[in-house]
């Protein structure tokens, strides 16, 4: 059991918990919820014992086990899986004490140990978890330092869990994973057997993976029961009710006020007067709920385009000479709104990209509606911001025409109001950083906004907040986000990128989380087999047919190309052929006779471009056809 007694505790003179209590049952696990800034990270070090309560204490079981993410990320030469392994300091110090006992009393002592704490099946359950983190065989027995930052925080994560704490202490996991990462966690928590202690501002994963909520709220601690969507609910009857007696309590008060004020003057009533004077002393006030601050988003409204928007033919995409997506014939029209799914590092942040303008296609014609202004997102665009700018001196130099006013009216409209429009980047919070990087994707008005994980740094507030913007927002949508509840507000069509190719994903959200997990498992049910199997055929069936006119496009331009040259040769044989030609200066004649060549030879070459292209067209019908 977990029990945090009335402490109190204050950085920089700002009090962040005021006798605060709560108890956590063991093997419990709680959502820890409230405002940026309330102190909620805090109360995870303060449980930790890294900084020292001014009052009150905190209490867990003897000998209980704390475990959290470091938050500086594993690195050097060591493998993941090692790594991971090394997280479980008992296991490897029995298996080192193993290999230099001598007493058979100890050795058996050893031994019973490392049955009980299950050490020969350790190396399964560390790969397993890294599986379910996003790691392969083959990245789990490459070195840490092979990887990003936010790689290696995966691993970080990975090693907590493995470790398998007492008091599972986890801030905001999923800032370092993706959808499927995310599902899997989800599951991993409603199975974790102990108790488990989690920030987190995914909306979903507090509803599914905890059975109550921790709110920090005004430097206190209410223990809600239920998920977040319980939570909620609770808490706005609570607040209703803390409404209504605070006004009923005022109406009171303004009555024995005014008999105070009516008869203290009065020798007959003066006694009844000071009876009521001590009333009002007595009475506790009931202090109205304050409102939180509003979180707004406001994109500028885009012009209008004709569909489709943007159109790609064939198109691969990749790196170095490497494609990573092949075959895209996709369209987007002017109010879409595009989910991308699939695993990490099947190409969703690529085709992001492409479609942003960001990569070049490889192979292929993507075509744009002239004027067709696109806004992009990425999570690597916080970092890029000017730590020693303030918002307001960004804005200044992307509008260097508009006042400061308006300039201040545009942050104020993403939630950045007077107070942080002047503050240095590197002093805003993730949250702030990434809504002034909303701020200027959308600065231009796009036609189509494209983001990237835009939600990780957003409370849930915010996150509600940004739902509302898309929904309202004039352009089309293409997202990427771990966050299953933005997907399912925002989401119109849902695009599946696998196996090097994007194609319509035909099931909804839910039916996604089921086959995930299903995969995550290695249990696929049989629905979830049909699924997989049914979106399998569907891909290839959109390959193929992305294939086919890919080399029906390549052979139309050879087609054209051949007609071009062909009335270039009519031409120009039409003018060889006119005797007046020769009565002329002869470098003119020259000059006909050399473009003449010229057309014949890339004629010949035109020929067999269309010729080969024609006969690849005809074997992918016919392989189509056979399939």
């Amino acid at each position: 059991m977990l029990v945090i007694d009335d402490i109190s505790f204050s950085i920089g003179g700002r009090k962040l918990f005021d006798h605060a209590s709560a108890t956590i049952p063991t093997g419990h696990k709680v959502g820890l919820v409230g405002e940026n800034g309330a102190g909620k990270t805090t109360l995870l070090r303060l449980i930790r014992g890294e900084l020292p309560l001014e009052g009150g204490e905190i209490r867990l079981p003897p000998r209980a086990r704390i475990g959290g993410v470091d938050q500086e990320a594993p690195s050097g030469p060591r493998t993941l899986l090692q790594t991971v392994l090394d997280a479980d300091t008992e296991r490897a110090r029995l298996l080192a004490e193993a290999e230099t006992a001598t007493d058979p009393t100890r050795i058996a002592e050893v031994q019973t140990r490392l049955a009980e704490i299950d050490a020969w099946s350790a190396e399964a359950r560390a790969a397993r978890i890294l599986k379910g983190l996003g790691f392969d065989e083959d990245a789990q027995a490459r070195p840490c330092s092979d990887f990003s930052g936010g790689w290696r925080m995966r691993v970080a994560l990975a090693a907590v869990l493995f470790s398998a704490p007492d008091l599972l202490l986890l801030d905001e996991p999923t800032n370092y994973l993706d959808l499927e990462g995310t599902l899997w966690l989800e599951g991993f928590l409603q199975r974790y057997p102990h108790t488990v202690l989690l920030i987190s501002h995914d909306r979903d994963l507090l509803n599914r993976a905890v059975g109550a909520i921790l709110h920090l709220e005004s430097c206190r601690l209410t223990l809600y029961q239920g998920g977040y969507d319980a939570f909620v609910r609770a808490r706005a009857a609570r607040r209703e009710a803390q409404a209504a007696e605070a006004k009923k309590q005022a109406e009171r008060r303004a009555h024995l006020q005014s008999f105070v004020d009516r008869f203290r003057a009065k020798a007959t009533k003066a006694r009844q007067a000071q009876a009521r004077l001590k009333m009002l002393a007595k009475m506790e006030p009931v202090t109205p709920p304050a409102e939180a601050g509003r979180r707004v988003f406001t994109f500028p409204e885009p012009g209008k385009l004709s569909p489709p928007i943007l159109a790609l033919e064939g198109v691969a995409a990749g790196y170095d000479g490497r494609a990573v997506l092949k075959g895209l014939t996709l369209r987007i029209d002017p109010d879409d709104r595009i989910a991308l799914l699939g695993r990490n590092g099947e190409g969703k942040s690529t085709l992001a990209k492409l479609l942003a303008g960001r990569l070049a296609p490889m192979a292929g014609t993507i075509r744009r509606a002239r004027g067709l202004k696109v806004g992009y997102f990425a999570q690597h665009q916080i970092e890029e911001l000017r730590e020693d700018e303030t918002p307001l001196q960004h804005l200044a130099r992307l509008r260097p025409a508009e006042p400061p006013a308006r300039l201040r009216a545009r942050l104020a409209g993403f939630g950045l109001f007077a107070g942080q429009a002047e503050l240095p980047v590197s002093e805003l919070s993730g949250g702030q950083k990434a809504r002034l990087s909303l701020l200027v994707a959308t600065l231009d008005a796009p036609h189509l906004l494209i983001l990237d994980e835009p939600t990780n740094h957003l409370d849930i507030e915010s996150r509600e907040a940004l739902v509302e913007a898309l929904n309202a927002y004039g352009g089309a949508v293409v997202l990427v986000s771990h966050d299953m509840h933005l997907l399912s507000l925002v989401a119109e069509r849902l695009w599946l990128v696998r196996g090097g190719r994007v194609a319509p994903f035909e099931d909804d959200l839910e039916a996604y989380r089921r086959l995930l997990l299903a995969e995550a498992d290695g249990e696929a049910t049989p629905k979830a087999q049909a699924t997989l199997a049914r979106q399998a055929r569907r891909s290839a069936r959109e390959s193929a047919r992305a294939e086919i006119m890919a080399l029906r496009a390549e052979a139309r331009r050879a087609e054209e190309r051949v007609e071009k040259l062909t009335e270039m040769r009519e031409k120009l044989s039409t003018r060889l052929a006119d005797p007046a030609l020769y009565e002329g200066p002869p470098e003119e004649i020259a000059r006909l006779q050399r473009k003449f060549a010229e057309v014949e030879e890339a004629m010949a070459r035109a020929e067999a471009l269309w010729l080969a292209a024609l006969e690849k067209l005809e074997e992918a019908e016919m392989e189509r056809e056979v399939r």
